[in-house]
């Protein structure tokens, strides 16, 4: 094998890494994109849940104050 023919291969492999690393680059970043917008929305639906269990938590308080003054008016 020439001397010239193994510079071609080399050359062509290391042509072929660049497209590849590129690939990955683009790849790569359309993922972080990814991971942040999920995050974004995870952080989201966290913020919603703790609202939600506050209106849960405050309704349950309400519950027994309402069972005892309908439990009253019932017995007037």
């Amino acid at each position: 094998m020439s001397n010239q023919s193994q510079i071609d291969q080399i050359a062509e492999r290391v042509e072929r890494l660049l497209v590849r690393y590129e690939e990955l680059q683009r790849t790569n970043a359309l993922l972080s994109a990814q991971v942040d917008s999920l995050a974004q929305e995870r952080d989201s639906l966290k913020s919603r849940l703790g609202a939600a269990r506050a209106r849960v938590e405050a309704l349950l308080e309400r519950l027994p104050e309402a069972a005892a003054t309908g439990t009253k008016k019932g017995a007037a």
